[in-house]
């Protein structure tokens, strides 16, 4: 008895030393791999931040393509797309939930078609997941952070700082990274100086008026001038790289007017739903609120079960800079609404669907229904559902 203890015992510990074994030799396997396919690739850029990082990766892409090169790239925000070297974008379809392994597989297909370039957005949350996708997966050779807000502070948080420094875990090793804003300098500068990379701070004045005049008013100054940096680092003139980005296509979801009709009734839909931080959505408002000639203002709020400290950040944005009408809120469990003087509240569960909540906001007439809160899935639906009964096309 004791002896065929003693040999089962074996027999576990050696299959478990093999199965060991093979893992790491398959890890390592992958590793070469990936790493074969990545130095084929001559220009890398990672771009990463709190917001604006689908607008920066398109915009990128563009201006480079433009200075002749053969460019490939890939979006992750509301719906994940792939850019090829004509500008034409595909869906990205998944058939399990998001993972960063994703970047692997992008960057094998990636450099089989011998690209110049390839402008990857971060698809990483978590600020261990952050530092595999640069430090393991892509090794930039040009590295963006946008900027620094308070979104997803679950995970980077809980303060501003701690989700500079997590963000920091994607500024590659001997290069340069490109940083829209000066807030966090310290911070940034710090970790670059640890891995022999010098940072580049943008400011949104090295942009001007007649530049930007070529743009749609939902192109952001600081997005243009953090892209237009990076492509004069790719070595592409300046003048060229603008040209490219004016026909750059827009990601989905981004910030965009939409003139809704049904009948005589007339109502501009703003669709800021993308812009999860307080910060950024304030920013929208008021260019939405500057823009409008509408008599009467709606904000409509779709918020999500597992995002209420964002759905909380948000309304508060009604008490001091916010004004309006009528609030709508799709949603359940809804925090208490800070009141406003003559303002109606409309609450949809979050069982409703977008045919309800747009047939309630297109009983009303001559408003501005600014949408704020969560794109991804519901809200696409809904964004979807106005633009082909209410619109033109």
């Amino acid at each position: 008895m004791f002896k065929l203890d003693y040999e089962w015992e074996w027999l576990v510990l050696a299959t478990l030393v093999f199965l060991t074994t093979l893992l790491i030799v398959l890890g390592l396997r992958e590793f070469l791999k990936l790493s074969r396919s990545v130095a084929k690739i001559p220009i890398r850029i990672h771009v990463n931040g709190s917001r604006g990082k689908s607008s920066v990766t398109r915009l990128i892409s563009a201006g480079l393509r433009a200075g002749g090169l053969k460019v490939l790239a890939k979006t992750t925000g509301t719906a994940p797309r792939v850019i090829d070297s004509g500008g034409l974008d595909r869906s990205v379809h998944r058939l399990r939930s998001a993972s960063i392994s994703e970047q692997i597989k992008v960057l094998d297909s990636f450099s089989k078609q011998k690209p110049d370039a390839v402008v990857l957005e971060c698809m990483a949350v978590q600020p261990e997941y952050q530092w595999i996708c640069e430090q393991q997966m892509v090794r930039a050779t040009l590295g963006v952070i946008t900027n620094v807000r308070p979104d997803h502070l679950a995970e980077m948080g809980p303060s501003l700082k701690n989700v500079a420094f997590s963000m920091s875990n994607t500024i590659p090793q001997n290069s340069k990274v490109v940083i829209g804003e000066d807030n966090f300098s310290e911070e940034f500068e710090t970790v670059a100086a640890q891995r022999n990379t010098e940072v580049e701070t943008v400011r949104v004045d090295t942009v001007s008026s007649k530049e930007m005049e070529v743009f749609p008013d939902t192109v952001h100054a600081d997005n243009l001038a953090v892209a237009l940096r990076t492509c004069e680092l790719a070595g592409i003139d300046r003048t060229v790289a603008l040209e490219g980005m004016r026909t750059a296509a827009p990601d989905p979801g981004a910030a965009a007017f939409l003139e809704l009709k049904s009948g005589e009734i007339k109502n501009t839909f703003f669709n800021a739903l993308a812009a999860n931080d307080p910060e950024s959505t304030r920013v929208l408002w008021s260019l939405a609120f500057e823009k409008t000639t509408r008599s009467k203002v709606a904000v409509f709020l779709n918020s999500r079960e597992d995002r209420r400290q964002r759905t909380r950040q948000l309304l508060g944005l009604l008490g001091d800079q916010m004004h309006t009408d009528l609030l709508v809120i799709r949603g359940d469990h809804i925090p208490p609404v800070p009141r406003q003087e003559g303002m109606e509240i409309k609450i949809f569960p979050a069982s409703a669907q977008p045919k309800e909540i747009g047939e309630y906001l297109m009983d009303l007439d001559d408003h501005l229904i600014f949408a704020m809160g969560n794109i991804v899935g519901w809200g696409h639906e809904f964004v979807d559902y106005l633009r082909e009964n209410y619109t033109n096309g």
